[in-house]
């Protein structure tokens, strides 16, 4: 099977993902730009750029597709009590981007030599977070930041970028917001992109390709409903009486 070229001087075009490889799962194209233009049709359709600092620009669609649904994050009794108990616990949403963005490009993972939230990785998706289209939740014990994730935010869809953990649980009460806030109608769906051990053991789910894309064809363009009057402030009173219950 061919991998496609995309001509970065052309108007922003992917091939149907049903041509991704099947090994590398879900290799589709080669070339582009990451302009918001090339970002949002991408993600549109199920599509993502995944390349390292010496590699050209390869674009992604592997089959099965790791996701989360509203009320499907995991949150054990272990959990719930160390939140509850953490009181200096502190969750914003949006407006700590640059810091999330930073942390995960940063941060050490085992079995990777470096990252690939490259330079220009990082200019287009502050680009994207810039005209709203990019959001981070951060998790913070005081000042310290404990732990987040950022994605694209198209619609009812939340695209997961990368996340990390600095601090015991740090990742996890970010997943545990995001849950929360699509059990409140915020999002209606989380892609997590690759299926990992950790992931798994949250509650995520494994959706073959058709089943993903009919997914986004319903939620991608759907307008966003119960947005609080405040925009993007996470309501983390709100958030604790839930988690309390």
């Amino acid at each position: 099977m061919a991998l496609y070229w995309l001509d970065p001087e052309a108007p922003p075009a992917f091939p149907p993902t049903h041509l991704a490889l099947p090994e590398p799962n879900g290799l589709l194209a080669v070339g582009g730009d990451l302009t918001p233009d090339w970002l949002t049709l991408a993600y549109s359709h199920g599509i993502f750029p995944w390349f390292g600092e010496q590699e050209p620009m390869l674009w992604w669609s592997p089959t099965p597709r790791c996701v989360f649904l509203p009320g499907q994050v995991h949150v054990s009794r272990r959990l719930r009590r160390f939140i509850r108990q953490r009181s200096d616990l502190r969750i914003t949403l949006h407006r700590d981007f640059e810091q999330v963005l930073m942390a995960c490009a940063r941060i050490e993972r085992p079995g990777q030599p470096g990252t690939w939230i490259t330079e220009g990785m990082q200019a287009a998706y502050r680009e994207l977070h810039a005209q709203g289209a990019a959001t981070a939740i951060a998790v913070w014990y005081g000042d310290e930041l404990a732990g987040g994730l950022y994605g694209v935010t198209l619609g009812r869809v939340l695209f997961g970028e990368s996340m990390f953990s600095a601090r015991t649980n740090g990742s996890r009460i970010a997943l545990a917001a995001v849950d929360w806030l699509c059990r409140q109608g915020r999002w209606q769906l989380l892609d997590a992109q690759v299926e990992s051990p950790h992931l798994m053991r949250m509650g995520a789910t494994l959706l073959l390709r058709q089943a993903f894309e009919q997914k986004l064809d319903t939620w991608v363009n759907e307008p966003v409903v119960n947005l609080p009057p405040a925009g993007w402030e996470f309501d983390l009173h709100a958030f604790l009486q839930d988690i309390a219950a």
